[in-house]
């Protein structure tokens, strides 16, 4: 079916799920990148992310200008580990366009995790001060309010991760 053998991983999976430890396992095979969103969008917009409605105007500004250079990546042969949330349909479809364009294969990696080990996580991952954002409970649940598992009709090929 692909026309080259690349792959584009995607992860889904709420805040602080464990997405951007499974995109380090997943990057550490032979000619594969990691492309993280965080560190794009805190360097690029670093005092305009307070809000859902910033962070989805500057990740979608991000989408817009990397996706190009994605598929040139994967029409290369090499594979993509995209850290970048899939945690809604919209977003999906910009990153079916990606493996679509490159005529690649592509996995949805969906992380399965309560809300409750997040927030946990979340709590932690903030006292250890590493991240490039800080994310309170509050945020966390306005954030999940709008997550979308994959489903069926989506056509995706998935492989579902629960701890």
């Amino acid at each position: 079916m692909s026309l080259n053998v690349a792959t584009l991983h995607l992860v889904c999976g709420k805040i602080a799920a464990g997405k951007s430890t499974l995109v380090s396992e997943l990057g550490r095979s032979p000619n594969t990148i990691i492309v993280r969103e965080d560190p794009w969008l805190a360097e690029l917009y670093p005092d305009e992310l307070h809000s859902l409605a910033d962070y989805a105007r500057c990740s979608a500004r991000l989408r817009r200008a990397i996706g190009p250079h994605l598929i040139e990546v994967l029409r290369g042969g090499l594979s993509v580990v995209l850290d970048f949330p899939a945690n809604t349909v919209n977003t999906r479809a910009w990153m079916r366009g990606l493996f679509e364009g490159a005529q690649c294969a592509h996995r949805l990696h969906y992380i399965e995790v309560s809300d409750e080990v997040c927030k946990a996580r979340l709590r932690q991952r903030n006292e250890g001060g590493k991240h490039e954002f800080s994310v309170s409970d509050e945020q966390f649940d306005v954030f999940t309010s709008h997550f979308v598992p994959p489903s069926p009709e989506e056509m995706f090929n998935v492989t579902v991760h629960r701890p």
